[in-house]
């Protein structure tokens, strides 16, 4: 099993839909909006590198993401 934290910037207009919508990831066990450098982190467990890398993709085309980085570890 894979922990990671996927920090997301957003457009800020589109914070809470953009929280919506990671939200509905079954990897994803909290997600919340912070202040500051980052709008969205999301806490997920994830069961390898790849699937990881999948749903990163998959969050950097949701609208009004600029962009993500993501903290792995096992």
């Amino acid at each position: 099993m894979l922990n990671a934290c996927v920090l997301i910037k957003t457009i800020p207009t589109r914070i809470e839909e953009t929280l919506s919508e990671v939200k509905k990831f079954r990897q994803v066990k909290k997600a919340y909006m912070v202040f500051g450098r980052w709008d969205i982190v999301a806490l997920m467990e994830v069961s390898e590198y790849k699937e990881l890398k999948d749903i990163t993709s998959e969050i950097n085309r949701i609208k009004g993401v600029r962009s993500t980085e993501t903290l792995a570890s096992t």
